[in-house]
């Protein structure tokens, strides 16, 4: 399934686009999508609906993040051995652990808003994980079991904020706007392999990034079974799995976002993601 919440921010409703790419009203089925809706029972409620029974909603309204009620937005560094290489950092032996926060989310074509000061805003397009049951010292051969669905991630990074001032990533990671999720959330049952997925981002039309997640340097279920060594997953929680090659700062020189750029990204069939980067609001 891909479920979707669409509507103006902060006032979301939960839908599912169809087979026929029809956008359809979940509103009467279930409250919102978040931890609660994420559950095996849940989900599988919802995949159990004649999609062609619920209402078809007019237009082309917004699709905000596709999921509520997150506690924990986890990234993951340094994940694909040719983008170590192009950063000029050695191949980690652990995965690298940061978080985003959690208002750094927004919907997948939402504005991309510098923060005040910036000059090396970049781009990273990421699979996401989406935790559907409570995961804690999980097992690798257990760990895609606690996983609903995957989503198309744009983990923007502020590189001065993340590299070149003291201490953790996470103040070049959590701005606002630097982690737009979506289009649509799919659920675990409509992709059973997630590390064969070939995933590309543009910048005002000209090629950046191309990879596919079969060049992870650690897979799926290793970073679920990781993760939840450190911290209690819980439903709804996310796990962004790092970049592949083509960011801003490993060109030569390195280019960053300006305002009035236009980022798209894509992932197979986790949809695209349309962004225009605007200068700081206060």
């Amino acid at each position: 399934m891909r479920l979707v919440r669409y509507g103006k921010p902060g006032r979301e409703k939960p839908g599912l686009i169809d087979a026929h790419d029809t956008l359809r009203d979940l509103s009467a089925v279930v409250p919102d999508l978040g931890p609660e809706q994420l559950s095996p029972k849940s989900l599988a409620r919802i995949a159990r609906l004649n999609a062609a029974r619920l209402p078809a909603v007019r237009g082309r309204p917004r699709l905000g993040p596709p999921l509520a009620g997150s506690t924990k937005f986890v990234g993951i560094g340094l994940n694909y051995a040719d983008h170590a290489a192009e950063a000029g950092a050695p191949i980690p032996r652990e995965p690298i652990v940061f978080h985003k926060t959690l208002s750094s989310i927004v919907g997948p074509d939402d504005d991309l808003m510098l923060p005040r000061g910036s000059t090396k805003t970049d781009w990273e397009v990421e699979l996401g994980i989406v935790i559907g049951t409570r995961a804690r010292h999980v097992a690798k051969k257990d760990a895609l079991a606690h996983v609903a669905g995957y989503l198309l991630v744009d983990d923007v990074s502020e590189r001065e904020y993340q590299l070149e001032r003291s201490g953790l990533w996470d103040k070049g990671k959590g701005c606002d706007t630097f982690g737009s999720i979506g289009p649509w959330l799919l659920t675990a049952d409509d992709l059973p392999d997630p590390q064969r997925l070939d995933m590309w981002l543009d910048v005002n039309g000209e090629k950046r990034q191309r990879g596919n997640t079969r060049t992870m340097i650690f897979d799926c279920a290793t970073l679920v079974s990781y993760v939840s060594r450190f911290m209690t997953l819980l439903p709804g929680d996310l796990i962004t799995t790092g970049t592949p090659p083509g960011v801003g700062m490993g060109m030569k020189p390195p280019r960053y976002l300006r305002p009035g750029d236009v980022v798209t990204a894509g992932i197979d069939g986790l949809g695209m993601q349309t962004r225009r980067v605007v200068r700081f609001r206060p």
